[in-house]
């Protein structure tokens, strides 16, 4: 299962991070997003111990989804070392969030 990440957690969980970090921008009542993620929880599982996979509920936790311009969700944001290096809005294809952890190992 994905990590659940927020505000109080994201500094040290995301942007401290020594490996690559995907995270999902969700809320509970948004369907696009419950598509999402059960793909996320596979990947936190695949990659485990490789990259760190986290969500973050923004109506609970809106402070790091204003910083990083969230409007719509779901957004998968990929970071490493502390810096976006990547950018998914929408639902995409699991390969798609694969292929972005990929380069960064």
């Amino acid at each position: 299962m994905a990590l659940e990440i927020t505000d109080a957690n994201f500094e040290e969980t995301v942007l401290k991070s020594d490996k690559p970090v995907v995270v999902d921008f969700w809320a509970a009542w948004c369907g696009p997003c419950r598509m999402v993620g059960p793909i996320i929880d596979e990947i936190s599982t695949e990659y485990e111990g490789k990259a760190v996979v986290g969500k973050v509920d923004v109506d609970a936790n809106q402070e790091f989804a204003a910083k990083y311009g969230v409007r719509n969700i779901p957004t998968v944001l990929v970071f490493q070392n502390g810096e976006v290096v990547g950018r998914q809005v929408g639902v995409a294809p699991k390969n798609a969030y694969a292929e972005a952890i990929d380069a960064l190992l």
